[in-house]
């Protein structure tokens, strides 16, 4: 198969014949005699873009394999055949930029690679960003990123010829400058790109013909994924516009939403969040109120057996409020038992001063009895899917709690 992506990674557009055509479920499979669309590989993404036909159109979604290389896609109209001759339409502004994300990859690796003696161990372009893995020792700062940056562009605007080299054996003085050394797997004639005087690597992906063409390379995060591996994500050349307008107008928009509109967001989300605490510390404020007097209304009306006040209850409120709001009521009054039934749950809970009763053996009661699940210890046990209504469920605790306590 004539790979001609290598021969021309400009080239748009251009004839082939079909050697071979497989069925993938609702996708459709071809191999060519010649192809255009670069398979997935390297870190790169496969092309996309458009393999036509007489009676027939199919929208490659990607490109896969190294010797052979199979074209899957949607197909629109009849089924092709073996011999048949197509015509080959690249998705050019998916590869072109891609093409821009590899070199500007290049750059910044090589640029990392002179600053910080950090090695990239690991590269991918995505849809919207690219990624690469370095080792670094130490914490790498936005101080470090922006000199990076800096040194990256100025490669990048210098206009650099960016050359493809192909060695059936590499020669010595070659693979001293390599970036990084050749890998044991390659058997074959070796490809070396290589971008001016900055950086020299075996490289299968497609490249832009100069540098300039990247246009700009950005670092938009970075963070550390193990010992000494950071992950730093970027974005060239149209992607880099398109990152920074996105986050641009995420920026303006949260600041228009402030009360105080005055840069810097940073400092306004600071005034959000203690203007939140404040709320939330009040909120808690009257809820412990509230629930002060919830308590001395429920206590009032409690049964008591043995010095023990039982409180029971049909609860509207979430199962955390109710589960908060009984450890309160128990643990502010002592020899207090309390038994919440929500839609869903139940909430056994007791003061730690009583001894006679299991908050945990009485679930299991209610479980061998209603089905269900849950569970918990002496002081508190939950529960739900019970098979019955909440009033019965409620009922039949009572009775087996007063049952316990007067026995």
């Amino acid at each position: 198969m004539f790979k001609l992506f290598y021969e021309n990674p400009y080239l748009r557009e251009t004839t082939a014949k079909i050697e071979s055509v497989e069925r993938k479920g609702k996708k459709i499979r071809i191999k060519l005699d010649r192809t255009i669309f670069y398979p997935e590989g390297g870190g790169q993404p496969s092309d996309r873009g458009i393999i036509e036909g007489e009676g027939f159109r199919i929208k490659v979604e990607k490109a896969e394999g190294k010797e052979e290389i199979w074209h899957e896609g949607k197909l629109e109209g009849r089924e092709p055949k073996e011999g048949e001759k197509v015509k080959l339409l690249l998705d050019w502004e998916w590869r072109y930029e891609n093409m821009k994300q590899h070199s500007g990859q290049h750059v910044l690796s090589a640029v990392l690679k002179k600053l910080y003696d950090s090695d990239t161990t690991g590269f991918q372009i995505f849809e919207r960003y690219n990624k690469i893995e370095i080792n670094f020792d130490g914490k790498l700062s936005w101080e470090h990123v922006l000199k990076a940056e800096k040194l990256a562009n100025e490669i990048i605007w210098k206009d650099l010829e960016v050359k493809v080299e192909y060695y059936e054996e590499l020669p010595k003085e070659v693979a001293k400058e390599l970036r990084k050394q050749l890998s044991d797997k390659i058997k074959d004639r070796v490809r070396i790109v290589k971008v001016g005087d900055i950086d020299i690597i075996p490289c299968g992906g497609t490249h832009v013909r100069s540098t300039k063409e990247v246009g700009l390379v950005k670092v938009i995060n970075f963070y550390k994924k193990s010992k000494n591996i950071w992950r730093v994500e970027f974005v060239c050349g149209n992607r880099a516009l398109e990152f920074l307008d996105e986050i641009l107008e995420d920026y303006w928009k949260s600041l228009n939403e402030m009360p105080n509109k005055n840069r810097p967001l940073v400092e306004r989300i600071k005034e959000f969040k203690e203007g939140l605490k404040a709320l939330e510390d009040e909120k808690t404020k009257l809820r412990k109120e509230l629930w002060e007097w919830k308590g001395k209304a429920l206590l009032s009306e409690a049964e008591e057996i043995n010095g023990i006040k039982i409180v029971s209850r049909i609860e509207s409120l979430p199962m955390k409020d109710a589960e908060a709001f009984a450890i309160y009521l128990v643990d502010k009054n002592p020899n207090t038992i309390a038994l919440i039934m929500g839609k869903s749950y139940l909430i056994f809970a007791k003061n730690k001063g009583i001894q006679k009763v299991s908050m945990v053996e009485l679930l299991k009661e209610i479980l061998s009895e209603f089905g269900g699940g849950g569970g918990g210890g002496e002081v508190l046990a939950k529960g739900g899917g019970f098979k019955a209504k909440p009033e019965e469920v409620l009922k039949k605790a009572r009775e087996k709690l007063k049952h316990s306590l007067q026995s």
